[in-house]
């Protein structure tokens, strides 16, 4: 074989594997490739909920359902018992106006049980499903369990989700892992979702987020544009 069609041959090698490493792995999370199922986040699901801050845990949802509103996520709104447990969380309704009046509201535990929102979950054709809600012992372990079991890809945003207890929560956590969901965490969502800055049409609303509701990372972004002005 002549030199120049070895050389030829590993300039096409070369450029091939290239191409192959900048492939995204398929377990990411992209606008386009989940749906987002936001659970019994109302009042007295909140009164009890011990295993994180209260104020924690709003400013997380809120980051999560902004996050899913900016980059156009399917999203579902359930509720359990809403004449009893409450209203949602104004910071799903900041995003999502119509959950004020309108959600799936159930009688089961276990939304994936319940027809309209195991339909409007499903009827999104989507593989991949991404969890959050309150409490994470029940109304988040029961639907995951039930999604691995039909075949869906299952993701949870950890801390988007609580327990009466710290121990319940854990649990909860621990038991959907082994059975082959996937953790993640609000801002985690976030920045897998935009995951590169060039993608400029959603940059800008992500960085505003993350100033919002990203805490120290969020004071992080303000002081980096303090020294780059600085340096204008």
């Amino acid at each position: 074989m002549k030199k120049s069609t070895i050389y030829a041959s590993l300039l096409l090698l070369l450029a091939t594997a290239a191409g192959h490493s900048q492939k995204p792995g398929d377990r990411l999370l992209t606008p386009d490739n989940h749906v987002l199922v936001l659970i019994d986040f109302q009042s007295q699901m909140a009164f009890a909920t011990t295993s994180i801050p209260n104020v924690e845990l709003r400013n997380n949802v809120a980051l999560v359902a902004a996050a899913s509103k900016l980059f156009n996520i399917s999203t579902v709104i359930t509720t359990v018992g809403r004449a009893r447990s409450g209203p949602v969380f104004d910071e799903i309704i900041w995003s999502y106006p119509e959950a004020a009046t309108h959600t799936i509201d159930r009688t089961s535990m276990n939304a994936w049980e319940d027809t309209t929102a195991y339909k409007a979950i499903t009827g999104k054709n989507k593989k991949k499903i991404v969890l959050a809600g309150l409490w994470t012992e029940v109304c988040i372990v029961d639907p995951a369990l039930s999604a691995l079991a039909a075949g869906y890809e299952v993701y949870f945003i950890a801390d988007a989700c609580g327990g009466v207890s710290t121990e319940a929560h854990t649990r909860a956590v621990e038991r959907m892992i082994q059975a082959g969901a996937q953790p993640m965490t609000s801002v985690q969502y976030a920045l897998e979702l935009q995951r590169d800055w060039s993608r400029t049409e959603t940059s800008n609303a992500v960085m505003s987020l993350m100033k919002k509701y990203g805490g120290v990372y969020g004071i992080g972004i303000e002081y980096e544009k303090i020294l780059l002005d600085g340096k204008k």
